[in-house]
């Protein structure tokens, strides 16, 4: 009886330190601008073409273990102005001043995917290694810009900086699921873009979620409704069930663009809350 008393502690013990504090982060949800009147008939599908709502543009700071991580780094080039009604914006770098942040603070920053308003802010960070998905990078430096390719809402200047990183030892390629670091994990998402990812991050509530624009909205969780743009429908939804397994609570599921992150978590800043 005494050996089985040692041998179910000694199991407790191991199960209580799988997750240690260094393994834990702090995350923040930061708003950097605003697009006005979308049409939400692009996020999901609406049966209502008419229906608009104002969404946020957010990227988000993972801090713990020594690192300063940035999933997304949102968009800053002149160009990417000009076919949208943007209000509140403030350029992704400047927006660190929020929570005690200088650029070079960024240690490093994984795109979920190459989209303009998640990636091209990418290369305002001058310390910072980009962490991409394989696929998405061999697909967005190559078959995208052949003549049956899909290179819709890349800008080539991002792809040109994802290049230089690479070639100056600056950019990772993430194999599918993976580890990035402890209590960092990557996995493949639903397709947004041709290899787009989402990330889980270990806190003290538990994993979480940064969903990115693999869950829009969270009408997309509640309804159980794809993306309106994928590759691939059943892809997209067999990411959202998957997510949902990975945590404890649904709300730890943080979608992309949805202006309610800023109100469902709390306040540290203007335009800054903390996932908890």
């Amino acid at each position: 009886m005494r050996k089985i008393s040692i041998l179910l502690f000694l199991f407790l013990a191991t199960a209580a330190s799988a997750q240690t504090p260094s393994d834990q982060y702090e995350i923040y949800a930061i708003k950097y601008a605003t697009i006005r009147r979308f049409p939400v008939a692009s996020l999901i599908k609406d049966p209502n073409p008419l229906r608009k709502m104002d969404i946020a543009m957010m990227f988000w700071l993972v801090k713990g273990n020594g690192k300063n991580i940035l999933v997304d780094a949102g968009f800053y080039r002149h160009n990417l102005f000009a076919n949208w009604d943007i209000i509140d914006y403030q350029r992704p770098d400047d927006s660190l001043k929020r929570v005690g942040l200088k650029p070079e603070d960024i240690t490093d920053v994984i795109l979920t995917h190459a989209h303009w308003d998640h990636a091209d802010g990418g290369d305002l960070f001058p310390k910072a290694t980009i962490w991409i998905q394989k696929d998405e990078y061999s697909y967005y430096t190559m078959d995208a810009w052949q003549p049956d390719g899909r290179a819709g809402g890349i800008e080539k200047e991002d792809v040109k900086a994802w290049l230089i990183a690479n070639m100056s030892g600056k950019l990772r390629l993430v194999a599918g699921n993976q580890e990035i670091f402890p209590g960092i994990r990557a996995y493949i998402g639903g397709r947004h873009t041709y290899a787009s990812q989402y990330v889980s991050v270990n806190t003290k509530n538990g994993p979480v979620v940064l969903a990115s624009d693999n869950v829009y909205l969270y009408e997309n969780l509640d309804k159980h409704l794809p993306i309106l743009q994928t590759f691939d429908e059943k892809s997209n939804l067999a990411a959202q069930d998957n997510m949902r397994k990975l945590v404890r609570d649904v709300r730890f599921i943080v979608p992309g663009h949805d202006p309610q992150v800023m109100t469902r978590f709390p306040k540290v800043a203007d335009g800054v809350v903390k996932i908890e």
